[in-house]
């Protein structure tokens, strides 16, 4: 008899006779038609004393002197055998007296539904029974790691934002673009991320960016991508930019991918020209005097200031009133430049600068000078500002090849730096006396 923890497959048929016959009748017919036709090795009769085939299941009913019913053969052979098998026995034409049909509708993979049973049981055994410090060396099936992941994924607020459990407590945290780059980043261990669903930033995030150290906008490397950051810049406080390579998902990076783009983060103020909004038509409100109002609640040390900055904005306004209506509806950076700066003298000193500034230009770096214009240091842009707080030298002034915004003249006030030399002079609301300001151009 068939041992049913042995069997593979059960093949499903259907018959059709044009009289009355019974079980017997039809178990009869399969054993007797096939008998001899496929050799020894297939005999229905010994397969079924060796346990290769079950008890033939055999459901049948008449009705308006035609009979109809359904016959399953349970198998342990193999799917060759198992095939040759149902194929014999759609060569039953006969059944007792009447003429009949035999046709093979489906043969069932008994271990397929074992094999779901298996995997839902290992979903169980994993969450419940096991330690949370899995080695990691333990394979585990993918679809079971899944189930982890979406476990460990925490919401944030009142309208249940996806976010990594490290976003409550970390001093800093990464800004991504939907709920799977949140997956994504928690299957390699990157805890404190949180999305913003789109390019409608919600509150909720934009507020929790205002109370960490640090923030960073971790984008795709597509279109979507940009338009994120650009809302970001206008709703929230971003220190740094991350992009995934160009065409690529947050979603789809792999770990080795996912390392590399954040460590080449840029700090913002280094591409604020990159993402400004002069091409977006939907957010064209936001003004001059918004902006500026933004960078000093993001920066509230107190410097003196040297020029009122209520002077600035009024002529920066007026300065775009006068393009708009020749037609010209936004300010260049250099026209920025050129609004907020007066003219400056240079002293003798000031153009020893000159030689620096000019092996530095396309190069993206920084110098740190001494009293005597001699070179102490060297860093690249992006790293600059880390370096000035960490820097501890004898430095009185820096060239470099980027923007001279407020967070680094708030820095080299703090350290005693008496002058700055960059490629172009950003936003600036607080301006100390103790720290001079050229451009590459004024040299």
């Amino acid at each position: 008899m068939q041992n049913v923890d042995t069997t593979k497959y059960i093949i499903h048929s259907k018959i059709s006779a044009d009289g009355i016959i019974e079980r017997p009748d039809i178990v009869g017919a399969i054993f007797g038609q096939t008998e001899g036709l496929l050799g020894s090795d297939l005999d229905l009769r010994d397969l079924q004393k060796t346990g290769r085939i079950g008890r033939i299941e055999v459901l049948v009913s008449a009705k308006g002197g035609k009979s109809k019913g359904t016959i399953l053969v349970p198998s342990s052979l193999d799917k060759v055998e198992t095939a040759i098998l149902a194929a014999s026995l759609e060569t039953i034409d006969r059944v007792g007296p009447c003429s009949a049909k035999i046709e093979v509708t489906n043969i069932e993979d008994v271990r397929a539904t074992k094999r779901k049973q298996i995997i839902e049981r290992a979903k169980f055994i994993l969450t419940d029974m096991f330690d949370t410090n899995v080695p990691e060396s333990q394979e585990i099936a993918e679809e079971v790691r899944q189930s982890i992941r979406v476990e460990e994924m925490q919401y944030y607020g009142k309208n249940k934002i996806p976010c990594g459990p490290a976003v409550f407590d970390s001093d800093a945290i990464v800004v991504v673009e939907g709920r799977a780059d949140v997956l994504n980043l928690l299957r390699y261990g990157i805890k404190n991320t949180i999305c913003v669903g789109g390019t409608n930033v919600p509150p909720e995030v934009a507020e929790l960016t205002k109370k960490k150290e640090t923030v960073t906008a971790f984008t795709d490397g597509d279109r979507g991508g940009e338009l994120i950051i650009k809302e970001l810049l206008q709703v929230a406080n971003v220190d740094y930019i991350a992009r995934a390579p160009d065409g690529k998902s947050v979603e789809d990076l792999v770990q080795k991918e996912i390392i590399r783009a954040l460590r080449q983060k840029v700090p913002v103020e280094q591409v604020i020209d990159k993402y400004s909004l002069k091409d977006s038509d939907s957010l064209k409100t936001t003004t001059t005097a918004q902006r500026l109002q933004k960078q000093k609640e993001r920066r509230p040390v107190e410097i003196p200031r040297v020029a009122a900055p209520t002077k600035l904005k009024k002529r920066s306004l007026k300065q775009r009133e006068l393009l708009q209506e020749s037609g010209d509806e936004h300010l260049t950076s250099e026209e920025v430049e050129d609004v907020s700066e007066p003219a400056v003298k240079l002293s003798p000193a000031s153009k020893k600068f000159k030689s620096h500034a000019d092996e530095l230009v396309g190069t993206f770096g920084a110098r740190f000078l001494d009293n005597n214009n001699n070179v102490i240091g060297e860093t690249a842009v992006r790293d600059l500002v880390n370096n000035l707080k960490n820097y501890n030298g004898d430095v009185k002034s820096v060239v470099f090849d980027g923007v001279i915004t407020q967070r680094i003249l708030d820095i080299a006030e703090n350290k005693g730096i008496q002058c700055l030399v960059g490629a172009k002079i950003g936003s600036i609301t607080k301006r100390p006396s103790s720290v001079k300001i050229l451009t590459i151009k004024d040299l």
